[in-house]
């Protein structure tokens, strides 16, 4: 019997080509294929007939297939299908390159409807790989189909497609598996469904694949995003539960201010506030859950420490009497070069305390203070066992690391804080994999510099309380952020070149590599970095050293890249946007940025960040194709908007949701960012997702919804 979770080659039998542009579009299963939803309709009611097509029109064409047949080509030996299709008014030559196997699914005499871009081909009117549908009874039950009901549809499904699986294929497996699944178990509870006006899962597939109107498949696609919304809500809710049947240590009241006037800079008021709900969060046993969003150069850095510093000036098992030993802090960055600043950053501030630190990266490790060292910060070189067995026992209160500190070796003794920096998710995989053998439950401190719109972070951080740090530290200039013309790049160059004589820095950031880009375009990609650092360096600016980053060189190249540009070997670093977060370079001031277009306006403002870490001014200097209504009306935002919180909510307006940055690390699909847009919808779900966990925490009564939502439970960091 044919079920969601049914491979989809027990649907249809699949050509070796197939197979291979279904992984490509993440198709394994009947429910993958169900849920590859259509990016657009085709609207049939607007035929135009043959005689009236022209050139460069994007058009639906209806008429009978007169000839069709699979050749290759004679040149190139493409395979492809060509076919003569009639209406009344004449004939139409069409032609599908790289989809032999459209003749065989299509047959002469019956009527066909084609939506695509009328072109030139062999000297004819044509259409070439225009998206496809034969007109024919599908066998799906009438009842309640919108496919085989005697009313005709008006709207064509219209697929992302790849090579080797066209639209017309996926709408053909569709349809067949629509009619053969017989049970499916609608995970929605019925109470939900009604509440929310929302159509069964049965109901709301054949409409997202079939619709009659436009509203059908506005309604089924509301459905779709109220689900996934509501399922990542779920997911959340049920791990805050959770977390909050741990056992965390109580952290008591500190007198902080000694260590806070040490800092070197006074606090600003948002700093203040997120440090008191922090110290408040950890005086209760119940692990704190809480996410400080930043704006870039906000200052998180201090209140991490601030936090760091009231969790191990607390002795183990206050409820003892104990008064010596030190409650543990595990402090995890994304890079070993950030990492490292955290370490050399936490000296500074820890050094009249006497508290031990350690670094942990996969190059190595690193204790403070040393009775050995000669270097002028008093750390020295040790070994992984030996930092492995000191953190063990307690030796050392606070560790400093990447990755290396979540590893199954590494266990501490008291841990009571993990603070995350810059992280997708940290959730409760992660959390106890860091409390190990100990009965108590870490405290979580998640923090992150990339602005996230408020249904997002409702959405993806619903377990989370959040603080904002929405205020600059003082003697933070803003950025002076130029969108510039094409005749004044030149201008532009001796501005850099005026910086750089002052003995600063500069960035120059080209176009990133999406992992959907193709190989062609992702060479190319690559080649512009590479190609405009050789430009750079022999013909713009040849007295500075100009180096180069991106996300194709090994972690390592790209480690001793960053570590150059820091000690200041190289005066120019063009790079992709792989040096958006974290990074922390004082002395580099300027940043060009090339392509800006492609850019969201929240990755944009992260990488102009990485020049607003000093008291001298910064510049930004922007390069776009800015053609385009829409492209100006964005970079215009940019160069006047000086708040990332604003600029995130923007960006998700303003962009289409398979352009949204970072659709990938969230783990949402497309439909589920469109919701996004809707605060609404976003604020029904997640109150719909904390009513059913409260009545029903375990989910026992909803199994169904219990399964689903597991895939949701591991979207954190990988």
């Amino acid at each position: 019997m044919l079920t969601l979770s049914s491979p989809i080659d027990q649907l249809i039998r699949l050509k070796e080509d197939i197979k291979i542009g279904l992984k490509k579009l993440g198709i394994h299963t009947v429910e993958d294929l169900l849920y590859h939803f259509p990016s657009r309709y085709a609207d049939e009611s607007q035929y135009v007939s043959i005689q009236g097509l022209a050139e460069g029109a994007t058009v639906t064409v209806r008429g009978t297939i007169k000839k069709i047949s699979a050749k290759k080509s004679w040149k190139t030996k493409t395979a492809m299908s060509e076919a003569i299709i009639e209406d009344v008014s004449g004939t139409l030559p069409v032609v599908w390159f790289n989809q032999p196997y459209l003749a065989n699914m299509l047959h002469v005499g019956n009527t066909i409807e084609l939506t695509g871009k009328v072109s030139v081909y062999k000297d004819k009117l044509a259409m070439v790989n225009p998206s496809t549908r034969e007109e024919k009874a599908l066998p799906i039950d009438s009842h309640d189909s919108l496919f085989g009901s005697d009313e005709h549809a008006t709207l064509t499904p219209v697929y992302p497609e790849t090579k080797g699986v066209s639209s017309l294929w996926i709408h053909h497996a569709v349809s067949r598996a629509l009619s053969l699944i017989e049970n499916m178990p609608d995970h929605l509870p019925a109470s939900v469904l009604e509440q929310y006006s929302l159509p069964s899962l049965k109901t709301a597939l054949i409409w997202v694949h079939g619709p009659k109107t436009k509203d059908d498949a506005i309604v089924a696609r509301k459905r779709f995003a109220f689900d996934e919304i509501f399922s990542i809500n779920l997911a959340r809710q049920k791990e805050r539960l959770e977390i909050k049947e741990q056992i965390a240590y109580s952290i008591q009241d500190v007198d902080t201010n000694d260590f806070i006037s040490r800092l070197g800079f006074p606090l600003t008021d948002a700093q203040k506030k997120s440090i008191d709900h922090i110290l408040q969060d950890m005086t209760k046993d119940v692990p704190m859950s809480r996410l400080l969003e930043g704006d870039v150069g906000s200052g998180k850095t201090a209140v991490a420490a601030v936090a760091a510093y009231a969790t191990v000036m607390n002795r183990p098992g206050v409820e003892k009497k104990q008064t010596f030993g030190s409650l543990q802090v595990a402090y995890m960055a994304p890079t070993e070069i950030l990492a490292t600043q955290h370490f050399e950053s936490f000296i500074d501030l820890f050094r009249h305390t006497g508290i031990s630190i350690a670094l942990i990266t996969g190059s190595g490790c690193k204790k403070f203070p040393s009775k050995v060292a000669s270097n002028k910060d008093n750390w020295t070189n040790i070994s992984r066992a030996q930092l492995s067995k000191w953190i063990a026992n307690g030796e050392i209160p606070i560790v400093i690391g990447t990755h290396a500190l979540i590893q199954k070796s590494l266990t501490f003794k008291h841990l009571a804080l993990a603070i995350i920096d810059e992280q997708h998710r940290f959730g409760l995989n992660q959390r106890k994999g860091l409390a190990k053998k100990d009965s108590h439950f870490p405290h979580l401190l998640s923090m992150t510099a990339t602005p996230i719109p408020r249904t997002l972070a409702l959405t993806i951080y619903g377990d989370l309380d959040i603080s904002l740090l929405d205020q600059l530290p003082a003697g933070r200039k803003q950025v002076d952020t130029v969108l510039v013309m094409p005749d004044k790049r030149e201008e532009v160059y001796e501005n850099i070149r005026t910086i750089l004589q002052q003995g600063r820095q500069a960035y120059v950031i080209c176009p990133r590599i999406n992992e959907s880009d193709k190989d062609t375009a992702r060479a190319l990609q690559m080649k512009n970095v590479v190609t405009e650092a050789k430009r750079l360096q022999e013909k713009v600016f040849p007295e500075f050293r100009v180096g180069i980053l991106h996300s194709k060189m090994t972690k390592e190249k790209k480690e001793e890249a960053m570590e150059e540009f820091v000690n200041h070997e190289i005066d120019i670093l063009v790079a992709t946007s792989v040096v958006e977060v974290g990074v922390n370079v004082p002395n580099a001031t300027a940043i060009i940025i090339e392509g800006a277009e492609r850019f969201g306006l929240s990755q944009l403002h992260q990488l102009r960040g990485r020049v607003q870490r000093s008291s001298h001014q910064p510049y930004c200097y922007l390069f776009a194709d800015a053609k385009s209504e829409r492209t100006q009306e964005r970079m215009k935002l940019f160069t006047s908007a000086k708040n990332g919180f604003e600029l995130a909510e923007y960006d998700l307006q303003l962009r289409g949701s398979g352009e949204l940055t970072g659709t990938d690390q969230w783990g949402v699909s497309d439909i589920g960012m469109e919701a996004l847009r809707n605060l609404k919808l976003v604020e029904a779900a997640r109150q719909a997702a904390i009513t059913l966990i409260t009545e029903d925490p375990l989910l026992v009564k909803h199994t169904v919804l219990n399964s689903r939502i597991k895939k949701y439970e591991k979207m954190h960091f990988e």
